[in-house]
Parts: structure tokens; sequence; C-alpha cells
């Protein structure tokens, strides 16, 4: 248990930067819910939106100096509401089969994304090359799943499952590298978070999809 409290080997810059990062996250999550909203509102999410995002993350990447912290984080925002309005559509589909599902959905990916986070900030910082080759094997065996014919019609709850948990080894790997990264003088709270948020989104949507299968499934056993 002692273990589990040991936080002695995040320095306090480390860990300002890392409220920093999640703060951001909360607030690029909600600009997200906000775009998400949008599209179920005014049905603006569509090819406009998804371009929109990409050039965003571009001109964020490519174009603003680091120290425009100001500019550089309504470009975050920016791209959470077009990212959130791209998504739309699925989450306007899921809304009019089932709400309920939506909310656990989300409460579920939360709940995972958190808990596995505290899992990477405790542990220690070379474990994460180790998780890295893991990762590396596991999307190479669910890429060959996908484009394996022959186990197309057996393998599909497989690879939702699969890929789940590996969506879910990213967060944690993505959060030591952050880690590691700040404890190297990188604190760059903005990219950081932007890093979190992709791979939130990507556990939701998984999450999601599952979820969706298992409803469609069960009205299926019904008839």
């Amino acid at each position: 248990m002692d273990g589990l409290k040991d936080f002695s080997r995040i320095s306090p810059a480390v860990q300002t930067h890392i409220m920093r990062v999640y703060l951001s996250l909360f607030c690029i999550l909600a600009a997200s819910a906000f775009g998400a909203y949008l599209h179920v509102r005014l049905n603006i999410g569509g090819t406009i939106t998804k371009l929109g995002w990409v050039l965003s993350l571009l001109e964020h990447v490519l174009s603003c100096p680091p120290y425009e912290h100001k500019k550089r984080f309504s470009l975050l925002l920016l791209f959470g509401i077009l990212h959130g309005a791209s998504v739309g559509p699925c989450i306007k589909s899921t809304i009019d089969i089932d709400y309920s599902i939506l909310i656990t959905a989300f409460l579920g990916t939360a709940v995972v994304f958190f808990c596995f986070s505290a899992v990477a900030m405790l542990a220690r910082r070379r474990e994460y090359l180790y998780l890295g080759g893991l990762l590396s094997s596991g999307f190479s065996l669910l890429t060959w799943l996908k484009n394996s014919d022959q186990f197309a019609s057996s393998t599909v709850e497989l690879q939702m499952y699969f890929g789940l948990l590996l969506f879910v080894g990213c967060i944690v790997l993505n959060t030591q590298e952050i880690i590691e990264k700040a404890h190297n003088g990188d604190m760059d709270y903005v990219v950081h978070s932007l890093i979190l948020f992709i791979g939130f989104v990507r556990v939701f949507l998984q999450i999601l999809s599952i979820m969706l299968k298992n409803s469609d499934d069960k009205k299926e056993k019904k008839r």
C-alpha cells in the first residue's frame, strides 16, 4: 500500500504540469461535447468540420509558436469543438437508439481513463518502454485480424475488445511519456492535453461501438 501512495519521484514542478494538462483536457472535452451538441441541434457535422479540425491541428503544430499560450489554447478549444461536431453523427445515432448507452459509455471511459492514468503515474519510469513494445505487437496482431478474410466473421467481437485493450494501454503509455518529458523539461501542457484527448476519444468510441453491438445482439435474440 505504501507504494500506491509514493509520488516522491514526481517533482512539484511536474505535478503542477500534470494538473495543467488535466485541466486543459477537461476544457477540450467540454468543447468537444459542445461541438457534438451543435451537430445534434443544427446538423453541422461532416466533411467540412473534419477538414476544419485537421487544419486547426496543423495550424497549432506547424505555425503557432510555443510561447503564444492563449492562441494555442484557443486553437485547442477550436479543435475540440470541430472534432466533437465531426463525431456528432455517431452521437446522434446513439441517442436515437438509446440515450443511456451514450451516458454509460462516457462514464465508463472516464473511469477507465483516469484509473489507468493513475496507474501510469505510479509506474516506474522505464516500464513504458516495455509497454511500447507490447502495444506495437498488439496493433500488428489487430491489423492482421482485420485484414484476414478467413476469420473476418468470427473475430469481430474479439477485434473490438482487443482494440479497446490496446487503446487503454496507449493511455498508460502516453501518460508515462508525458511525465517523462516533463522530467526532461518539456512542459508543453497544450500538446500533452491534446495527446490525452485523442486517447480519450479513441477509448470512448470503442466502448460506444461495443455497447451498440451488444444492444443489437440483444434485439436479435428477442426476435
